[in-house]
């Protein structure tokens, strides 16, 4: 038997400490630990993107990162993006162009999004095409989503009521 071990972090701007199985995944400590179940589990095995959240600013797939890899750091989940019942400029770019669907892959391309338009405030539609790339949409055909993303992109970014 394994022994657990203590992490601390930052989730949605509020800092946890939970212990956790060496082999426990990031995904279950969200979902099951600290019960914000906008992360989808619908894969399992990295091939979808639902799962995605932001470690430290980047994407990573939640379904496949560990615990224990996000002690010390900074989590933000589809949770963490909206100001209360004031939805993100993402998120109300994809609810405005009706790129949302039965909702399952929707936080992850969010989650996605969020992190391109970091790394790219002005993207084209072959970069987000391309960032895009490792999430799945089986009910949308991605044209709205794609046209909820340069939306958003063209929208300014709102400033947290705590900056």
């Amino acid at each position: 038997m394994t022994a657990k071990k203590s992490i601390q972090f930052v989730i949605n701007g509020m800092r946890r400490k939970l212990d956790v199985e060496p082999n426990e995944l990031l995904m279950n400590c969200i979902r099951d630990k600290l019960h914000l179940t906008g992360t989808k589990y619908v894969c399992g095995i990295g091939e979808c993107g639902a799962c995605t959240v932001l470690l430290d600013g980047e994407p990573v797939l939640s379904c496949l990162t560990l615990a224990l890899d996000a002690d010390g750091k900074d989590v933000v989940t589809i949770e963490g993006i909206s100001k209360g019942y004031e939805l993100d400029r993402v998120q109300q770019a994809f609810v405005d162009e009706g790129a949302v669907q039965c909702g399952y892959c929707i936080p992850g391309l969010i989650m996605t999004t969020e992190s391109l338009l970091q790394e790219n405030p002005t993207p084209t539609e072959s970069d987000v095409r391309d960032y895009l790339r490792g999430n799945l949409c089986r009910c949308t055909g991605y044209m709205n989503i794609i046209k909820a993303i340069c939306r958003a992109a063209s929208e300014p970014r709102r400033k947290a009521s705590s900056e």
